[in-house]
């Protein structure tokens, strides 16, 4: 049995911090805001944790193995560097989908996304070392199949980009309504899913949807482990399987 513990990293008044005292440059807020996914994903990464973007003001994080402290001392740093701060909440259940939706309520709990009076709230709870297990994240790597052969040697670069974004989206929805997962683009044709226990089948029947819908190929392989680098590196080496057999859902552990 799955047991995801996620973080919600919301950036404290960020939409008035935008536009105060007059609206910023969008060049400066993209680049603070790769800057600022880049150091918490690294930070969280050195810990056995991965970070997804979403829409860069709200990032979700698989944290397993990460403390409170460890959360607290995220966000001295970027307290320290960065002229924003941020709010944390964190919440684990068996369902990867519920975990975010309690570590969700946490954040909104302390104020809104723009309440200037909120700042770092720290909210929630890890899973006790006690409790963990190397089974505790489950992992799916997706990709296109032979994306090079057929669109980016063949399309346009935005064209491309529509194709796989398609994928990625019939995708993204699918597995969050009909398998409790949280599906993020990593780059590239790479789609990274956290999800419960699912089986074979449940990810047959996932490549078949997006192929019926939008006519994307995809592949996956399947990783478990204590922590979401463990579970995604072995689902990295399911994929290779995938890739060099011709498969197109393959487990390892």
């Amino acid at each position: 049995m799955t047991n995801t513990q996620v973080t919600l990293v919301q950036i404290d008044n960020y939409g008035p911090w935008t536009v105060t005292p007059e609206p910023r440059r969008e060049a400066d807020l993209q680049t603070l805001q790769s800057r600022l996914y880049a150091d918490i994903s690294q930070f969280v990464g050195n810990r056995g944790g991965y970070v997804f973007f979403t829409r860069f003001d709200n990032m979700i994080a698989v944290t397993n193995g990460l403390s409170m402290d460890d959360h607290a001392l995220l966000q001295e740093s970027v307290g320290n560097r960065y002229p924003v701060t941020l709010s944390l909440g964190v919440a684990t259940a068996t369902s990867p989908v519920q975990a975010l939706a309690d570590a969700t309520e946490h954040v909104q709990d302390a104020g809104s996304a723009q309440d200037e009076n909120r700042r770092e709230c720290l909210e929630g709870r890890i899973v006790d070392d006690t409790s963990r297990t190397t089974e505790d994240i489950q992992i799916a790597h997706f990709d296109v199949v032979n994306a090079t052969g057929n669109y980016t040697d063949e399309l346009n670069a935005f064209d491309t980009f529509i194709e796989i974004e398609q994928g990625y989206a019939e995708l993204m929805r699918h597995m969050r309504y009909a398998h409790d997962s949280l599906s993020f683009f990593v780059g590239g044709d790479n789609v990274i899913v956290v999800c419960p226990d699912l089986e074979k089948p449940d990810y047959e029947e996932a490549i078949s949807h997006v192929k019926a819908a939008v006519d994307v190929t995809m592949q996956v392989g399947v990783g478990r482990g204590e922590n979401a680098h463990d579970a995604g590196y072995a689902a990295k080496h399911a994929l290779e399987t995938c890739r060099s057999d011709g498969t197109r859902v393959e487990f390892e552990w």
